[in-house]
C-alpha cells in the first residue's frame, strides 16, 4: 500500500488505514464480480485507483457538494474520489451488472455519500444541479455536454479523463486547463449553456 503515499501527496492528512482497508475490500470485490461477469480487464488496480485520485494533489475539489459521474463502470474515478470527499457523489451506470456491482461496493465500504443511478443521465429527471461532474473514457466532449445538459450551470466544474486526443476535444472550448501526468490529460472546465460552451 505504499504505492500509495508514493503517488499522491494528499494522503498523508488521510486516514490511510481506513482507506487502506476500504480499497482492500474493493480489491475483493472486484475479483470476485470478475470471476463471474468481467467488469473489468485492467492488468493494474493500483495504477487506475492512483489515476482516478491523482488530481486531488493538484485541485481542490472540497468545495463540491454534489459530483455527478457519467458512465461509472467499474468505479473509476468516482468510488475512489468519494472515500476522500465528502460530496454527495451521484453514479449514472446504466449496465445492470456494474450498477450491481457498483452498489456492492457502496454497502461493503459504508459509502453513505454514495449514489447508485442505473440510467442514462440523458434519460433521468431530477432537478439536480452538480458542482462537479466527472467522466472517464465514455464519450468526446461535445457529446458529454449534450447527454447532461440538464445537469450543470456556469458554475458546474467539468473533471474528465482523458487521453492522446484531450487538446483536439478542448480546442474549441473557450477556457480550459488540461493537467497532465504520463498518459493521464485532466481536463478541467466550466460548464455554461450548451449552445456557448464551444467558440463561434
Amino acid at each position: 500500500m505504499n504505492l500509495y503515499l508514493e503517488n499522491l501527496d494528499f494522503l498523508k492528512k488521510c486516514d490511510i488505514k481506513n482507506f487502506e482497508n476500504k480499497i482492500q475490500i474493493y480489491k475483493d470485490l472486484l475479483n470476485k464480480y470478475n470471476r463471474i461477469h468481467n467488469l473489468t480487464q485492467f492488468k493494474t488496480i493500483d495504477e487506475n485507483i492512483i489515476d482516478s485520485l491523482k488530481i486531488l494533489d493538484f485541485k481542490d475539489l472540497n468545495f463540491a457538494k454534489n459530483i455527478i459521474d457519467i458512465g461509472s463502470g467499474a468505479g473509476f474515478p468516482a468510488i475512489f474520489l468519494a472515500l476522500i470527499l465528502k460530496s454527495q457523489f451521484y453514479l449514472f451506470e446504466p449496465n445492470v451488472k456494474k450498477a450491481a456491482f457498483l452498489r456492492n461496493v457502496k454497502i461493503e465500504c459504508k459509502l453513505d455519500n454514495v449514489f447508485i443511478i442505473k440510467e442514462k443521465i440523458q434519460d433521468y429527471k431530477s432537478q439536480l444541479i452538480a458542482d462537479i461532474i466527472t467522466s472517464r473514457a465514455l464519450c468526446d466532449i461535445s457529446s458529454l455536454l449534450e447527454l447532461c445538459k440538464n445537469f450543470y450551470n456556469k458554475h458546474t466544474l467539468f473533471l474528465l479523463y482523458k487521453g492522446s486526443k484531450a487538446y483536439e476535444e478542448c480546442k474549441n472550448l473557450k477556457e480550459y486547463e488540461i493537467i497532465e501526468r504520463d498518459f493521464r490529460k485532466y481536463c478541467l472546465f466550466k460548464g455554461i449553456s450548451p449552445q456557448n460552451s464551444f467558440k463561434s
